[in-house]
């Protein structure tokens, strides 16, 4: 049972994108990994700007060029 977690910022990420990342992951492990599509397990989880750090700064200061 493959389970896949996507950590993405919220930013413009609607019901419908996630939907269709849900369905593209899976059926990329399908294609190329043949794992069946009724055991595989996406999670997506939405994690703010503010908590999100690269090189000793949040995404946020980034975005800000700080």
């Amino acid at each position: 049972m493959p389970f896949v977690n996507i950590k993405v910022t919220p930013d413009g990420l609607t019901p419908e994108k996630k939907a269709a990342l849900i369905a593209g992951v899976t059926e990329l492990l399908r294609v190329e990994l043949n794992k069946n599509p009724d055991t595989t397990v996406v999670i997506i989880d939405e994690v703010e700007t503010d908590n999100w750090g690269i090189g000793g700064k949040t995404v946020t200061q980034r975005r800000a060029g700080g």
